[in-house]
């Protein structure tokens, strides 16, 4: 059933529309639980708009296994989706830092309000997000330290690679995730991927844990696969890896590589002379979560994260 969140009139005669998709069971009752799937925040990451397509998908071939409330949001920032921009275009705003939002604000303001309002009653809300074009990221719940212990059982359910504790960045107060875990509904940021790329093997990981959650809170009775269950980091284990100079990144290994110290992750090389500018080199074992997919780099540019100190087999 689509229902429109929030309509505003723009300058150009034209219409901003945030819609959900409500998805109800065959045979609802007072007691159905509701889980409400966003994202498209950022314009430029797409990764969510395939897990929304899987989720609507898979109930639409078996809807007798629902048994709760199922929203879907795909698009919160419909201009930035439209014109493949991270940021609502001519205002140039996050919209990921205008959370509560204010009922009397300006219209991106009253946009992330009238959206709180619609998922504030949910038994969980998951926010799906994709990284930059410039680096790619596996499957991952990422958890602030608020929040962290109430919310790792649910984030061992989502069949993510990796579970980052203490991510203050992704899920700092001006958020969707904090507003609404502060108003009482659980909330995970799910990132996983490339800015402006679908990952079709990635969002059905995703969705698998989706659905496996779905049916740890009696929304879904359907057959789910095995999830596999994730590591679980803090932000000490965690090392940054940054460019030292300017020039063209080479990576010498592959994205989710366990390396041991001293591994040659990557080189900085200058196009124009032929030479190495700089070695990248493991400084420990561990996970390569990130990697840098971009080539062209800066000084201070990220290159690599690396989970450290995990058992690996």
């Amino acid at each position: 059933m689509m229902e429109t969140v929030v309509e505003i009139e723009l300058a150009i005669g034209e219409k901003l529309a945030v819609k959900r998709n409500r998805i109800l069971p065959l045979r609802k009752t007072e007691e159905s639980r509701r889980i409400s799937i966003v994202s498209g925040i950022h314009g430029d990451e797409l990764e969510g708009q395939y897990v929304c397509y899987e989720v609507a998908r898979r109930i639409a071939e078996h809807p007798e296994y629902l048994h709760g409330i199922v929203d879907l949001y795909p698009a919160l920032n419909p201009l930035g989706l439209e014109a493949a921009k991270r940021f609502a275009p001519k205002w140039d705003m996050d919209m990921n830092c205008l959370f509560p939002g204010k009922k009397d604000g300006d219209m991106m303001e009253r946009i992330a309000a009238a959206v709180v309002e619609s998922i504030a009653g949910s038994d969980i809300c998951v926010d799906v997000h994709a990284s930059d074009k410039s680096v790619r990221e596996i499957p991952q719940v990422r958890l602030s330290e608020e929040f962290a212990q109430k919310m790792l059982p649910y984030a061992k359910l989502m069949n993510v690679d990796m579970i980052w504790m203490n991510a203050t960045a992704t899920v700092h107060e001006s958020t969707l995730a904090h507003s609404m875990n502060i108003l009482g509904v659980p909330t995970l940021v799910v990132e996983m991927g490339l800015g402006m790329r679908i990952n079709r093997s990635f969002g059905n990981q995703v969705t698998e844990g989706i659905f496996n959650l779905m049916k740890e809170m009696d929304i879904w009775s359907g057959n789910v696969k095995q999830t596999q269950f994730p590591v679980v980091s803090t932000d000490g284990e965690v090392e940054f890896i940054r460019a030292k100079c300017e020039g063209v990144f080479l990576s010498c290994i592959a994205h989710n590589h366990y390396v041991h110290k001293g591994d040659l992750i990557g080189q900085i090389v200058n196009t124009f002379t032929g030479k190495i500018k700089q070695e990248i080199r493991a400084p420990k074992d561990g996970l390569v979560f990130t990697l840098r997919e971009y080539p062209m780099v800066y000084e201070g540019a990220l290159l690599a994260r690396i989970l450290m100190d995990i058992e690996h087999e």
